[in-house]
């Protein structure tokens, strides 16, 4: 692994290697038995609305700022759009059913906001909230916590209209959705998640344009949606705790380690700066109520007295998504002047991103010696990678079961080292619509057929099935 970076928020590399040596990733075949989880450990799959649900048009449910995009020419890898998705919207039992065959006892799944408020505001669409009534009574008779995360991605296209996360007014709209949420699932739902990396949608989707919706207005664009994004999260976290007290509360943030591709000073210094960008503008607002210093004066255009304080709050629990560490490099004229840089590791997934579960294990020391060790509930991690039915029918994903496998090995041993992680929620239950990428990667423990919108559980799904059942890593 390169060296890291030397930002004061980072482990040394010798901590990092000592702490994380017990986890070295040894493939499944080879593996002795392995250590045990803790009893009360959850286990799960998440999902998100805009990329199963499917029916964008049905039920009164009004379009989102995803809908808009991909209907422009190219922005889409393979021409498709969620239209349809994984049909999940009809096929919610059906998909239930292969949760309580794999013996989950979680699910995060996202709630459409254009689903329940058409208009992004006013106006609730009862049968919005329906379907999510539905979905909710079934994961609770089945056995499974509910899990929702009221915004992954899916801003209604009339608040887009309105300026989106470039407008401040956001935070309060946003309060207002999630008090109309809690209100028809509170009674059932005490598990309750906020925004879904704040960091991927405001760089992607506001500076780089490659996301919906598909603005390209370099530093003004992604500091001002982070920033609104916080003060929303803050706002909305609130309105969820004057709900109901009982709540246990948290957001979805994806933090990575961000390693400079050469020792030379211009890539350190890039990657200190990317790491502000990437994870400490998120993390360090709800968990400290600050701002990295690097970025500070740059914040102060959208930063008003008090914002601070309302973004901060005392979470019940933190999801975490990881994937991969990030190489950046030195690149005049990108943002901040860094650049995605190419990673020392050979192993990487259909997406590119390097298989290196020990960035998981830095990321979890961190919290636990920098942050106060709080609960940390890991809501996504998984691969892409090209399954392919065999002449039986089968998928064989055994390059998904080792990676699962390497990184559940980082979890154990950070359990084992105090870290507070209470839960493993894996990407994704279906292969599903992946963004921009469209159909053509897959993600799922469930290969999902989009012509039939057959399922067909994976290797991995028993894999995973075995691992529940069993509390236990295995050979």
């Amino acid at each position: 692994m390169r060296p890291m970076t030397s930002h004061p928020h980072s482990l040394s590399r010798r901590r990092f290697l000592a702490a994380t040596a017990a986890a070295t990733v040894v493939p499944p075949r080879l593996a002795k038995a392995g250590p045990a989880f803790p009893k009360d450990f959850l286990w799960g799959a998440s999902t998100s609305a805009l990329q199963i649900e499917g029916a964008v048009q049905e039920d009164g449910r009004g379009p989102s700022i995803w809908d808009t995009f991909a209907s422009h020419l190219g922005a889409i890898a393979d021409g498709s759009s969620p239209r349809q998705a994984c049909d999940h919207y009809h096929r919610w039992a059906g998909d239930i059913a292969l949760m309580r065959q794999a013996g989950f006892s979680a699910y995060r799944f996202s709630i459409a906001w254009p689903r329940v408020l058409p208009e992004g505001v006013g106006a609730v669409n009862a049968k919005g909230l329906d379907f999510y009534d539905r979905l909710v009574d079934a994961l609770l008779a089945a056995g499974i916590r509910p899990m929702p995360c009221l915004y992954h991605w899916d801003l209604p296209q009339a608040l887009q209209d309105r300026g989106g996360w470039m407008n401040r007014d956001i935070a309060g709209w946003f309060a207002d959705y999630a008090a109309v949420v809690a209100a028809r699932l509170g009674d059932r739902v005490e598990d309750w998640f906020t925004l879904n990396e704040p960091s991927v949608s405001a760089i992607f989707g506001h500076a780089y344009g490659e996301h919906a919706p598909g603005l390209s207005r370099g530093r003004d664009g992604v500091l001002a949606a982070l920033h609104h994004q916080n003060l929303a999260q803050g706002q909305a976290l609130r309105a969820l705790r004057a709900a109901d007290g009982r709540f246990r509360l948290g957001t979805v943030l994806s933090l990575q380690p961000v390693v400079p591709v050469s020792g030379g000073e211009a890539d350190r210094a890039a990657a200190i700066r990317w790491d502000a960008l990437w994870n400490r503008v998120s993390l360090d607002g709800v968990m400290r109520g600050r701002l990295p210093d690097i970025l500070a004066d740059d914040l102060k255009a959208w930063v008003k007295p008090d914002d601070l304080e309302t973004i901060r709050f005392p979470l019940d629990r933190l999801g975490l998504n990881y994937y991969s560490p990030l190489a950046i490099q030195y690149q005049p004229g990108r943002l901040y002047d860094a650049g995605f840089g190419p990673s020392a590791n050979p192993q990487v997934t259909a997406m590119g991103w390097p298989v290196d579960p020990r960035g998981l294990g830095q990321v979890l020391s961190e919290l636990r010696d920098l942050y106060g060790n709080p609960e940390v509930l890991i809501t996504e991690n998984g691969a892409a990678y090209d399954d392919r039915p065999d002449a039986a029918g089968r998928v064989v994903d055994a390059d998904r079961i080792a990676y699962f496998h390497g990184h559940l090995q980082v979890v154990a041993a950070a359990v084992a080292a105090g870290c507070k992680v209470k839960g493993y929620l894996a990407w994704s239950l279906l292969d599903n619509w992946e963004w921009q990428c469209g159909f053509a990667r897959r993600f799922g423990l469930v290969y999902v057929d989009y012509a039939s919108q057959r399922r067909t559980p994976k290797a991995s799904f028993a894999w995973y099935r075995a691992l529940i059942e069993s509390g236990r890593l295995a050979s």
